[in-house]
């Protein structure tokens, strides 16, 4: 199965849930942790993904970002999630 065909399910749900997907954390749990999944991570291993990262970075000392993504023990992704909008 393609990564389009894999994600397809995931798109129909946050058009069909859209109005129900309205805060930061439903979007997180809706869309953003299966988007992982469906990208091969472990969302429930936080040796892989980590919520909450502090990540100091820039200008941003100190502060958290939503997710932060690991690869051979070294951080790869940062994720910071906003609320969803579905704009047709």
């Amino acid at each position: 199965m393609s990564l389009i065909e894999r994600f397809q399910p995931l798109v129909r749900r946050a058009r069909d849930e859209s109005s129900h997907i309205t805060t930061e954390e439903a979007t997180k749990t809706a869309l953003i942790l299966p988007m992982l999944q469906i990208l091969g991570y472990d969302v429930f291993n936080p040796r892989e993904v980590i919520p909450e990262y502090i990540a100091d970075i820039g200008k941003k000392k100190g502060e958290k970002v939503d997710y932060a993504i690991m690869k051979d023990g070294e951080i790869s992704v940062l994720i910071e999630c906003k609320p969803f909008r579905y704009e047709p």
